[in-house]
């Protein structure tokens, strides 16, 4: 028979993986071929690897400093 302290832990679980599924995005479109910055080829394992990627890594990175810099107060 389960006591309290184990419930708690099963609810917790529970709770835990409900939330790291509503915080993955949701892929609602294909990988682009080409860089919507830069206009550069989007190698093929980094379209596999992050399915709906729109930037090469160079101007992720940009977009994230920038995104950064105005999220900061």
């Amino acid at each position: 028979m389960a006591d309290t302290i184990d419930m708690a832990q099963e609810r917790q679980a529970l709770m835990l993986e409900k939330q790291i599924e509503h915080a993955r995005p949701a892929i609602t479109q294909i990988s682009a071929l080409f860089c919507i910055e830069c206009e550069t080829a989007i190698p093929t394992a980094r379209r596999i690897a992050i399915p709906g990627v729109s930037r090469c890594v160079a101007c992720q990175e940009i977009a994230e400093i920038q995104q950064r810099h105005f999220i900061r107060r």
